[in-house]
């Protein structure tokens, strides 16, 4: 295995090598960088495109041009050596601090939502798998192809308009029409039917079911002012814990297995207990201090579940610790919504919280708290604008990856042999439809820092996208390589890692040196 790795970084090395030499050439042929100044009528001209010449050694013939740049790059990937050296911009601009902020808004604006699509769209593809050609089917199949089909800056500005606009005019007076109430139960029915399928009795039920929840649940939040006041409160909590508990016990263990359904329940109780206790310390959390707790609590639930015991401790041990995590996660999102009144109140919102550019609110001072709902007010626009674009692919690719497993042999003899539903498809068949997932998910994963530009240009995110196409059109060699540099390493690394997870998911696949 390490000489597999080893072996396979060495090549990686060598083809970065030889495709950054091929990308410094053709950048160097695409332009002057010199043109804005031999237009420019300016009296100092001269000077000007002087200091640019020294500044990116464009007197040096542009193959020798690029060893010198290497020569920096270099640096960047030996921790034991100087400085990270990647030149700089026709402006003066260091180009590892432009990349240092571009990466940083890239990250925050599509790692969560790529993140998401993944993770629904297989969730997506499996569910309509197992119920092929149902109305469940055709609705997913329909809806994933239409946002998928829908130009990505149109989407955008319709979230702006309604999803931004719409909602900030709304909070102003939040009060929700009986004609809204109507609509929203009866589309909430519609997806009940949709998801329960059956005979036309348990179709009914559903709806009626599908309904009263959405109707009655947006009644009581319009009368009593949740829009402007949101909270979950220990009531909530407990209530939506116990759920996670039986849905975390029957997708892992099975609800027969009772050790590992106790296990998640007192997971949930002492997370209940926590919300109270933790509420002093997070007057002043930190980030740190968020990533130990969550430490914690998966600690927690990992000796709840051992202690718990049973013929399979590791089934309670992994279903507590993911009850536990979750609970975790609806008390800091019980803690945000506690910010929310200061945030809308502050002088720099005006009660208008959802943001439509920028990644955060210039200007804007607030703890821990406020700064994470300014985040999240301004990323959830461009998320739910790349969601909607990413989900059919992957949707589309583990439903035929899971239609294909579930008519295999070995999945017929499982059911043979008397196991359960759960058993086949959770232990049996999901593993196995997440192999050809794996390149997929890798190689997108490893293009997340390349950027979206056209989101980034539409919710004014200076991100990579952004800076690589700007680059380009200033003929700007050094941030184009700077870009290059960075996807090409993450394009590499994630490609060895899809190899890597085969072995992991396909005991059949042996990586040999």
């Amino acid at each position: 295995m390490v000489t597999y790795i080893v072996r396979r970084l060495l090549t990686a090395v060598l083809i970065l090598f030889g495709a950054s030499f091929l990308v410094y050439l053709l950048t160097a042929a695409s332009g002057d960088p010199l043109q804005d100044l031999r237009e420019n009528p300016a009296p100092n001209r001269d000077e000007l495109i002087r200091a640019r010449t020294e500044l990116l050694d464009l007197d040096v013939p542009a193959p020798l041009r690029y060893f010198y740049w290497l020569g920096g790059a270099v640096k960047c990937l030996a921790p034991f050596a100087a400085t990270c050296d990647l030149g700089q911009s026709i402006q003066g601009e260091q180009v590892t601090d432009a990349l240092a902020r571009a990466m940083g808004a890239t990250i925050l604006l599509v790692t969560t939502a790529t993140l998401l699509a993944i993770i629904v769209g297989i969730s997506l593809g499996i569910i309509t798998a197992l119920r092929q050609y149902s109305s469940l089917d055709y609705g997913v199949t329909f809806m994933a192809f239409l946002f998928f089909s829908l130009p990505i800056f149109w989407l955008a500005v319709l979230l702006k308009e309604y999803g931004a606009i719409g909602f900030n005019n709304f909070l102003a007076d939040p009060q929700i029409p009986l004609a809204v109430v109507l609509s929203v139960g009866a589309a909430s029915g519609l997806i009940w039917v949709v998801f329960a399928g059956g005979s036309m009795r348990r179709r009914a039920i559903a709806f009626v079911a599908g309904f009263a929840v959405a109707a009655g649940l947006l009644y009581v939040l319009g009368a009593t002012g949740w829009f402007v006041t949101p909270s979950l409160g220990p009531v909530v909590i407990a209530i939506t814990g116990v759920a996670i508990a039986y849905g975390v016990t029957l997708l892992s263990a099975g609800l027969k297995n009772r050790k590992a359904l106790y296990s998640a329940l007192i997971t949930v109780a002492i997370g209940v207990v926590a919300y109270y206790a933790l509420q002093p310390l997070l007057n002043s959390a930190t980030w740190l201090m968020m990533l130990l707790l969550a430490v914690a609590t998966v600690a927690v639930g990992c000796l709840v579940g051992y202690l718990m015991g049973g013929y399979d401790r590791a089934q309670s041990m992994r279903g507590a610790a993911l009850t536990g995590l979750l609970v975790g996660g609806l008390i800091v999102l019980d803690r945000f919504m506690y910010a929310w009144p200061s945030y809308m109140d502050n002088s720099r919102i005006r009660d208008r919280p959802i943001a439509t550019v920028g990644a955060s609110t210039p200007g804007l001072n607030g703890d821990f708290w406020i700064s994470g709902v300014d985040t999240f007010t301004h990323l959830l626009l461009p998320t739910v604008a790349l969601l909607l674009a990413s989900l059919a692919s992957y949707s589309r690719y583990s439903r035929a990856s899971m239609l294909e497993i579930m008519n295999m042999d070995y999945i017929r003899t499982a059911r043979a042999k008397g196991l359960s539903e759960r058993t086949v498809v959770m232990r049996h068949a999901f593993r196995n439809a997440l192999i050809p997932l794996a390149t997929i998910v890798a190689f997108d994963i490893g293009a997340l820092i390349g950027g979206a530009v056209i989101t980034e240009q539409v919710f004014a995110f200076s991100g990579m996208g952004q800076l690589f196409v700007q680059a380009l059109h200033r003929v700007d060699p050094n941030p184009i390589m700077g870009f290059f540099l960075v996807t090409g390493i993450l394009a590499l690394v994630f490609n060895l890692v899809a190899d890597l997870v085969y072995t992991v998911l396909d005991p059949r696949v042996r990586v040999k040196s």
